[in-house]
């Protein structure tokens, strides 16, 4: 089995994780205590032992009063107070409500402040972020929650980490140009130190099981490779189908604020019924290439017997 230098290749991470990254640790301490000051009545927030609010009393809805100090909406969200300030300072976050000369912050801060780590997460840099956000308002959080929609995964699959040598003991030998096209298929992510990351086990087993039945596995990635190619083409459909019968159409009528929610749901719909779809008619195709192919071997079979 061909390994590829770490110094070749990056290792492949969440976006989550990528977005935690980019976080400056929030405060702790001495200065989370002091949120209470300037506050009035018995229903404050209480804090768990990981530094996040608990609003559990019933003051987390949308009309929640502001009752965060900055201190305290960093721990929330997981970032700087030094980042909090450089946002507000860029107009990516409205200014907090003052009460005895103390800024508090509420649920919209912490709405905002997370949009803004997401689409930090999904590749923007705080100008573009700040365009956006000064172009759109409240609709770049409906972009991104639509974003979010059509790429988020159909089943969760847990990633798994192999050696060389345990691909050597599934698969055999492996030449160079085998492993590159596994690589290209995504089927494979090498992490340096003759480990890979398998990010579909699923498709691992099946790949297993082909081999098992004798099929050579160059001729499997070939089959793969064209399935690849066939699965984007019906992919880049259906997506066309959603934009032009579904987007072009609402964009028309100007985006209206209610019909978000049924823009970002249709999507969710449509990849489920393209997931069924493209099933239920490959069942059909095989079926009848199975039959031919079946019907024409016992034909074969028959003149030979004669």
């Amino acid at each position: 089995m061909a390994s590829v230098s770490p110094d070749t290749e990056k290792v492949r991470r969440p976006r989550q994780s990528q977005a935690r990254g980019q976080r400056d640790d929030g405060p702790r301490g001495s200065d989370v205590s002091r949120r209470d000051n300037g506050r009035t009545g018995g229903d404050a927030s209480r804090r768990d032992d990981s530094g996040k609010v608990d609003r559990s009393n019933g003051a987390n809805g949308p009309d929640s009063p502001a009752d965060l100090t900055i201190e305290q909406l960093a721990a929330e969200v997981g970032m700087s107070v030094r980042n909090i300030r450089n946002h507000h300072s860029r107009g990516l976050l409205p200014a907090p409500e003052v009460r005895a000369r103390v800024g508090y912050y509420g649920p919209d801060h912490v709405a905002r402040l997370k949009l803004v780590l997401d689409m930090q997460a999904d590749g923007f840099n705080l100008a573009a972020i700040e365009r956006l956000l000064s172009a759109s308002g409240d609709s770049a959080a409906r972009l991104l929650g639509l974003r979010n929609a059509m790429t988020a995964p159909f089943e969760s699959e847990t990633p798994e980490v192999i050696t060389g040598e345990e691909l050597l003991q599934r698969f055999g030998e492996v030449d160079a140009k085998d492993v590159e096209r596994i690589r290209k298929l995504g089927l494979l992510t090498p992490l340096g130190n003759d480990r890979f990351e398998v990010p579909s086990p699923a498709l691992m087993q099946a790949a297993e099981e082909v081999t098992a039945l004798g099929i050579p596995l160059h001729a499997a990635l070939a089959l793969v490779e064209r399935l690849s190619h066939d699965c984007e083409s019906i992919s880049r459909a259906f997506v066309k189908l959603y934009l032009k019968e579904l987007w072009e159409p609402f964009t028309a009528a100007g985006q209206p604020e209610e019909r978000w929610d049924e823009m970002i749901e249709a999507i969710r719909t449509l990849r489920g019924i393209a997931s069924e779809a493209l099933l239920g008619m490959f069942k059909l195709r095989m079926t009848a290439q199975v039959e031919t192919a079946s019907g024409k071997l016992l034909e074969h079979q028959v003149k030979r017997s004669h």
